[in-house]
């Protein structure tokens, strides 16, 4: 017997169409799953690309120092303690031949208000060099100064969403006062927008002089990093080397596995940044994939309903000369294309999804194709799965007794 594909499809249409409710409601699975699976990697790769941005931004010339160890660049071994680095070692670092500038860091968490606004955000204890290691511009007015550190000065340079946040126009907002803690600052400058993102947003930062961040707001002599910036990217290796040394015999540290610091470079924090999105991105879609299983299995027992409530029907078509094939083509149709239409549809919110959190996070909207074509083909790859047993029973119903069945 001839098979009349175009009449199978045409049925299979217009039997689904029939069950809107029921038919929705199995291909909402597929359409969460695979818009979940695209959004989230598209939100990944997103992320990525901006930590590479942010990383690159900064130039491939730049190490950072920090107190305690670290399993990957420069000095390797045993953690030691967090409070290791002092000014007096960012001084004789910035007297080795290789290095161009350092710029000496203090950070702490703390709240920040001014009139009825306030809001939580990074304090940076910084000289005027950060601004040159860190390719630092202001937007409006001006950077810590050298005067302002010697000084022990109360002024504060915002990032530009603090300065949204606190005075709505950034524009406004130098020659403000703000409150960090209960010690009042001038707002003396705004920088310049780099972008950022939730892990590392270079926007929602305040800058303080170092001496004030030591002396007034966290009482601590010590620093919580040095950012270095070699000569020249071909010396990296060697000022490394040279900065690892330096400090081992300054700590007086014998042996490099004991070191109570780490050194990085930006390939290291490059590297390391983009592992975390990467594992996090995986780690995400996996759980979003699983939500295509489920969504298979509701196609799979919704078509066991229709096999159930289509029995006369088969077996009239059976009576009738229908072969076993053209039953399962029937049933395995009707499948497909609940998972085809789910695909089309996860595939449209997957990509807004993604788009529309790309304009409210201001991130570069990327999408892969790979995960597109995956998930569609995994969607109709599920129609044919689960799609399989319920036609396959269907084809076995015996005419007479499907007659019978009331």
């Amino acid at each position: 017997m001839k098979i009349n594909y175009s009449e199978i499809f045409i049925e299979s249409f217009r039997t689904l169409f029939i069950n809107k409710l029921r038919t929705g409601l199995a291909m909402l699975g597929i359409v969460i799953g695979i818009g979940s699976v695209i959004a989230l990697v598209s939100l990944g790769q997103s992320s990525t690309a901006a930590v590479e941005s942010q990383v690159e931004s900064l130039g491939s010339n730049l190490l950072t120092v920090q107190p305690g160890s670290s399993s990957s660049g420069g000095i390797r071994g045993a953690r030691g303690s967090v409070t290791t680095l002092t000014l007096d070692d960012a001084e004789a670092i910035a007297k080795l031949s290789s290095i161009s500038e350092v710029a000496p860091i203090l950070s702490t968490q703390s709240q920040v208000s001014t009139g009825s606004t306030n809001t939580n955000t990074q304090i940076y204890g910084v000289t005027a060099s950060y601004a040159d290691v860190k390719k630092i511009t202001t937007e409006y007015g001006r950077f810590i100064a050298n005067s302002d550190d010697n000084n022990t000065s109360k002024v504060a340079v915002l990032g530009p969403t603090v300065a949204e946040t606190l005075f709505t126009d950034a524009s406004k907002a130098v020659g403000q006062t703000i409150k960090i803690g209960t010690t009042t600052y001038k707002v003396v400058g705004v920088t310049e927008s780099k972008g950022g993102s939730t892990m590392s947003n270079q926007d929602d930062l305040i800058y303080i002089p170092l001496t004030t961040a030591q002396k007034q707001l966290t009482g601590k002599k010590y620093l919580s990093s040095i950012a270095i910036e070699v000569k020249d990217k071909n010396l990296m290796t060697s000022a490394q080397d040279e900065v690892g040394y330096l400090l081992l015999s300054r700590h007086k540290i014998s042996s490099a596995s004991d070191a109570d610091f780490s050194i990085m470079s930006q390939e290291d924090i490059l590297e390391s940044a983009s592992s975390m999105t990467s594992t996090m991105t995986t780690l995400l879609s996996g759980i979003a994939a699983i939500s295509l299983v489920v969504g298979g299995i509701g196609i799979m027992n919704i078509m066991l309903v229709t096999v159930t409530e289509r029995t006369r029907e088969i077996g009239l078509r059976k009576a009738l000369g229908a072969t076993k094939r053209i039953i399962i083509i029937q049933f395995l149709t009707e499948a497909i294309i609940l998972t085809f239409t789910g695909g089309l549809l996860g595939i449209a919110l997957g990509i807004g999804a993604a788009y529309a959190y790309s304009v409210y996070a201001s991130m570069t909207f990327t999408i892969s194709m790979y995960s597109v074509i995956l998930a569609f083909g995994v969607s109709v790859a599920i129609g044919v799965v689960f799609g399989w047993y319920p036609a396959k029973k269907a084809s076995n119903l015996q005419p007479i007794e499907a007659l019978r069945y009331e």
